[in-house]
């Protein structure tokens, strides 16, 4: 896992961010250099000394009143000009017509993940290969959220009814961490998001995977969990492919198995956290949209068991 900090940028994008801010931090260095010299130095070349004359009173000086008018002038306008390239280096525009790579829709509280070339869909943990440049697709299905994962650079509002596109890339595998940085309700904390960049043919192999329909269990606490599944409302939240569950409020629960956290970063996806979750979820993500529905041990052993096999 890689360490997140405006210092380590991973992309295209967040190196032109990082060049920026280091370009204004050293100007704004020297600003502050130029001006404690300045009063330092009048300090110390003006005190007040015992039985001193009274310095002389200068009430305007034409030359250097112009001198800082048009340094800060020319300042503001490299930085401008500084500015305007890192825009269009880390917000370049989509060409007319170019369809994402990749379509994010932001709930409250997770990250839902569609790949239109393949149809591949998950949560959360979003995977992407090294060394490409993805048009993302970002959406909201129900208030304001905020894309921000701070090693690849750009941050991008998430608005209801209004789709926003910007460039994903990571130059170098590994896991680079985010989250939501507009308030967006209780459990906004707890938004995360995991870009899980890897080589292309492992990303192959993924996306591969993903495709696979998982076997219906046909007998054990498998196979009870999955009829309980079936029975309760999970399917009217849920999609599990090859199964009725085919709703898209909560999660695709296809591979879930698979994914190394639960409810969007809270939990590590091990089978007795998932039990824990199953059982009281308010307990870990109070506000959640997903109820508490009083199972018994033995229920939540049995969906515990099934879901173990959606991998």
């Amino acid at each position: 896992m890689l360490n997140n900090s405006p210092f380590s940028p991973a992309s295209p994008e967040a190196q032109a961010i990082t060049h920026l801010f280091i370009f204004v931090g050293i100007v704004i260095l020297a600003i502050f250099v130029l001006v404690a010299t300045l009063v330092l130095y009048a300090v110390i070349r003006f005190r007040h000394r015992p039985d001193g004359a009274e310095p002389r009173q200068v009430f305007g000086n034409s030359r250097l009143e112009k001198t800082w008018t048009i340094g800060a002038l020319l300042t503001v306008a490299v930085i401008c000009i500084f500015a305007i390239r890192t825009m269009h280096e880390a917000d370049a525009s989509p060409r007319p017509g170019e369809k994402p790579n990749l379509v994010i829709v932001a709930h409250q509280w997770w990250w839902e993940a569609r790949y239109p070339e393949s149809s591949v869909v998950t949560a959360d943990e979003i995977h992407i290969p090294v060394g490409k440049p993805w048009l993302v697709e970002l959406k909201s299905a129900d208030v304001i959220h905020d894309w921000w994962v701070p090693d690849l650079g750009r941050k991008m509002d998430a608005i209801p009814g209004h789709p926003n596109h910007f460039w994903i890339q990571a130059d170098k595998p590994g896991t680079y961490l985010g989250t939501c940085a507009e308030y967006c309700g209780a459990q906004h904390a707890w938004m995360r998001i995991r870009v899980i960049a890897e080589p292309e043919a492992e990303f192959k192999t993924w996306e591969q995977q993903q495709l696979e329909v998982p076997p219906i269990p046909v007998s054990g606490e498998a196979a009870a969990g999955s009829k309980l599944f079936n029975d309760l409302t999970c399917v009217n939240c849920h999609t599990v492919a090859g199964t009725p569950a085919q709703a898209d409020i909560g999660p695709d629960l296809t591979h879930v198995a698979s994914r190394e956290t639960l409810a969007a970063g809270r939990l590590k996806d091990t089978p007795e956290n998932l039990g824990k979750w199953i059982s009281n979820p308010q307990a870990y993500k109070p506000g959640a949209h997903m109820p508490d529905f009083n199972l018994n041990p033995a229920q939540v052993q049995e969906l515990v068991a099934y879901l173990e096999t959606l991998k």
